[in-house]
């Protein structure tokens, strides 16, 4: 049997699965991939670190001599971020190396270039890794639904604020705690930025998109809302509602054929698949013209779940390289241009703190028709100075929304305008 010889970079907690994996499982591998996988070399910072597994002459610290081995033929890129990850790929792939790569940032942001070059050395570039662990969710959109035409992906693509978002909705706790737990459960890193202020969310969103509607999306497309400003009261009034709130990411295809991108928090009923994915776990819900509603659910993060994917990457590219076929090629012909957030319908939930008196119902009711947004249901607690109006609206693009919001501010009954959140997957 062939063997093929495979350089790593990387070597953390991913990067250390995939090489025990590939020592444990060598047989298996090797019978699925028509050729022995062999770990030749892996780039590492700091050599000296011992790495349980792992013999010490695999390492280097070196990225460029691996991608610039001629010996070496299939890579596999777990450092993350954008340099120097992005030139030692480009390298490789220039050399004729097939690549398989776990780096969301890097492919939201330089996709194209990296897609560009893979095709020009006709060579492999696979990523499944990339969007929620080991789901698989990339090749089915990539491969499965080609034939079909996807509508609308709404997905939980990131683990540390679900966690946060289901610990709030099931214990009550504030946010801030609810966030120090996922940090002391590892869910969350010292600085949570990226995860509660989705932008690691946003990276997802835009390879989702990108690969369901068959053009070219970054990161920069995306319009991104994070959840730091979710409050137990925000909550509690979903709760109230049957409802939970979820960081969402979704891309749809607006009626004039444009692509919406977003990532933000909103309100699900519990009787919607996503309402029930719990934790650290993800899910992405997919919804296409023929195939009609599915849900891919399962560990979205994580060394093990991550190497999962990976592997199952890097057995597809060597078999590639064995029969001489190469997989799937960027497919970006339709060229759709993006939506400004703005043109976005959907519906909304406003809380707004009133003075109880007559004549306050009918001032809100008459701002929300001076911008044509529909009142579905009004709901008022409290008396006094301390009432507040819960408001839910039928659909209405983002800009009516906004201008709403902005003129009722402006009420004298109005203190102040609490909360809007936007209201996803009910009819």
């Amino acid at each position: 049997m062939k063997t093929l010889k495979v350089g790593m970079l990387g070597c953390g907690v991913v990067g250390s699965q995939i090489a025990l994996q590939l020592l444990a499982n060598k047989s298996d591998l090797a019978s699925r991939a028509g050729a022995n996988l062999e770990l030749v070399k892996v780039a590492v910072k700091n050599i000296n670190t011992k790495r349980d597994g792992i013999k010490s002459e695999l390492l280097t610290n070196d990225g460029a001599s691996i991608v610039n081995d001629p010996a070496i033929d299939l890579i596999i890129e777990v450092i993350g971020g954008i340099e120097p990850a992005r030139e030692l790929i480009l390298t490789a792939l220039k050399n004729g190396k097939s690549v398989v790569t776990a780096n969301k940032s890097l492919l939201a942001k330089h996709g194209a270039e990296l897609y560009t070059a893979a095709d020009k050395a006709n060579v492999d570039l696979y990523y499944e890794a990339a969007v929620a662990g080991a789901i698989p969710i990339l090749r089915p959109l990539r491969e499965s639904l080609v034939g079909d035409h996807v509508l609308r992906i709404m997905g939980i693509v990131n683990g540390t604020t679900n966690y946060i978002l289901t610990k709030m909705d099931e214990s009550g706790t504030a946010f801030a705690d609810a966030l120090g737990q996922a940090q002391s459960l590892g869910f969350a890193e010292a600085d949570p930025t990226a995860d509660i202020e989705g932008i690691d969310a946003a990276a997802k969103a835009a390879i989702l998109a990108g690969l369901a509607f068959h053009s070219r999306v970054t990161d920069a497309d995306v319009y991104r809302e994070g959840i730091s400003k979710i409050t137990a009261t925000d909550v509690k009034v979903a709760k109230a509602m049957d409802m939970v709130i979820k960081l969402l990411a979704i891309a749809e295809l607006t009626p004039e054929g444009a692509i919406s991108v977003r990532v933000h928090p909103a309100l699900i009923s519990r009787s919607h698949p996503l309402a029930a994915v719990r934790e650290s776990f993800n899910a992405v819900f997919v919804e296409a013209k023929s195939a009609g509603q599915m849900m891919f659910y399962g560990r979205g993060a994580g060394g093990e779940p991550t190497a999962s994917a990976i592997l199952g990457d890097l057995v597809a590219v060597a078999r590639h390289k064995v029969s001489g076929g190469i997989g799937p090629r960027e497919s970006d012909y339709a060229d759709l241009k993006i939506a400004q957030i703005g043109q976005t319908k959907t519906r909304y939930l406003i809380r707004l703190n009133v003075s109880d008196k007559p004549g306050v119902l009918e001032s809100v009711a008459h701002v929300f028709a001076s911008h044509k947004v529909s009142i579905q249901t009004v709901r008022q607690t409290g008396t006094g100075d301390k009432a507040e109006l819960i408001v839910m609206t039928h659909s209405s693009t983002e800009s009516a929304l906004a201008a709403t919001v902005k003129d009722l501010g402006k009420l004298e009954a109005v203190s102040d305008v609490s909360s809007v959140l936007r209201v996803e997957g009910v009819n």
